[in-house]
């Protein structure tokens, strides 16, 4: 077959081009689902590339589950990656209320003595772009219709679902338009949201990730769902456990699972997608970090692979401020629709002014340049903190891949948990332990450290006491002579 493949030299990224042409022809039936790809080698010289730029993009498909690779079988496009035709919902009867869980959204307050505060899910708040969003602002107020300043659609500004659609596209290759999105106040929002409508429509249980989050535990439970966790490995998500639950709906963080790190395989990608059409399943995607990751390009997100089964829900908190409150959901058409409707009932919509800016600043480039700078400053951070980790405390392991805002980290075996968690904030050092974050399975001790919001020095100068509040946590050996 001739794939018809061109690529635009001048812009560079020749494996990212290669890798968006490609899954555009899956998704379009144009390769079906078996079709067996050119070599390496023979596209490469077709393209007049260098090799490496084939291979990168074709390990990047496999990644996302729209390819599969197998030795002495080539690659082929995978069994099932082609969106089904988006379901019809059993509408409910009756609409119940939504009451939205007064204050779940906050962020934690700093608590008193803590000079090293490490705990996960905080951007570096002195690196938002204070000069750039005011000039902004200014711009969109001075050229911004009178209309404009009215009460908005509940769905958020036209100018900035349209903005993110084409973003989401080009950067998490998700399958977005402006009719299916949806803004948002921040992921925790759609969370507490998305439930309460599936509730609506006949589900009663939800499966999570087990750990997960502990500040989604109580969002998750007062929108009255019934949450069932779900066991992770180094593989991500364990399907055939989620299969068991007899669950309906998920909430998963495939592209850097927290507070693991691990990436969703490809494997269970596609055992994923299989489980949610074999059942009429919702998947609720957060992807809040899916733009930072440093090693390589990061991994396209699910909705991209199922849209009409997946929810993709993200937000400029980790990359700007959660003080925005700024975030997106998109949805399959019915469900977006609904999302809209909640909106209109309960809130009104989110700020238009601020909707326009972060429109503006997407537009512009501006946005862009900022997440470049800061993918190097945590990229920097976190080699630091995991380089003196290592050096300090040889015997703990860090999980996950070079990604995101925090590290999973892996305590020795004996280790009181609790105990570090304690003496580390005895020292000044803020850690969250991972016990309250496991649903129902207990795991072995580890912590969950939040590297962005300090310099190198002052976080090597934390590991330090860190690895002093680890050594008097481990416990002796009963069978250890004393």
């Amino acid at each position: 077959m001739d794939l018809h493949l061109t690529l635009d030299r001048s812009a560079g990224r020749l494996a990212f081009q290669l890798a968006d042409r490609l899954r555009d022809l899956v998704r379009r039936g144009t390769l079906v689902p078996g079709h067996r790809l050119p070599s390496t080698r023979d596209l490469a010289g077709d393209l007049n590339v260098s090799r490496g730029v084939v291979v990168t993009a074709y390990e990047q498909l496999v990644a996302e589950g729209f390819l599969v690779s197998r030795q002495g079988d080539g690659t082929r496009v995978a069994r099932a990656p082609v969106p089904e035709p988006p379901p019809t919902p059993a509408g409910a009867a009756h609409r119940r209320v939504l009451r939205l869980a007064a204050g779940m959204d906050a962020g934690p307050v700093d608590p008193p003595g803590i000079t090293y505060d490490l705990r996960p899910g905080k951007p570096d708040l002195t690196s938002f772009p204070r000069e750039r969003w005011a000039t902004t602002l200014r711009d969109v107020l001075r050229g911004l219709p009178h209309a404009e300043l009215n009460y908005p659609d509940p769905a958020g500004t036209r100018r900035l679902r349209a903005e993110l659609a084409a973003y989401l596209a080009r950067v998490r290759a998700a399958v977005a338009e402006p009719g299916t999105v949806v803004i948002t106040a921040g992921v925790a929002h759609a969370l507490s949201t998305v439930p309460r409508i599936l509730i609506e429509e006949g589900h009663r249980l939800l499966a999570v990730e087990d750990p997960l989050a502990h500040q989604q535990i109580p969002l998750i439970r007062a929108t009255g769902v019934t949450m069932v966790g779900v066991p992770v490995d180094e593989e991500g998500i364990d399907v055939a456990a989620l299969a068991r639950t007899r669950a309906r709906a998920l909430l998963i963080t495939p592209a850097h699972q927290f507070p693991t790190g691990v990436v969703l395989s490809p494997r269970r990608r596609a055992a994923l997608v299989e489980w949610a059409r074999a059942v009429d399943a919702v998947i609720i995607e957060d992807d809040y970090d899916g733009e930072f990751r440093y090693d390589r390009e990061p991994v396209g997100c699910l909705q991209g692979l199922a849209p009409e089964r997946v929810v993709l829900a993200g937000s400029v908190s980790k990359a700007l401020s959660p003080a925005l409150r700024l975030g997106w959901a998109v949805a399959p058409p019915w469900l977006a629709v609904r999302l809209r409707a909640a909106r209109a009932l309960y809130d009104l919509g989110s700020s238009v002014l601020d909707q326009h800016v972060l429109a503006q600043m997407i537009a512009s480039g501006a946005y862009d340049r900022h997440l470049r700078v800061m993918r190097r400053r945590y990229r920097d951070r976190r080699d630091a903190f995991t380089t003196a980790l290592t050096r300090r405390l040889p015997a703990v392991r860090v999980h996950g891949v070079s990604a995101g805002l925090h590290a999973y980290v892996e305590l020795p075996a004996g280790v009181d948990e609790a105990e570090v968690v304690a003496r580390a904030a005895a020292s000044g050092v803020a850690v969250e332990g991972v016990a309250q974050m496991r649903v129902r399975r207990p795991g072995p001790p580890a912590i969950v450290v939040g590297y962005a919001r300090l310099s190198e020095r002052r976080l090597a100068e934390a590991v330090e006491l860190l690895a002093r509040a680890v050594s008097p946590a481990a416990r002796t050996d009963p069978e250890t002579p004393a």
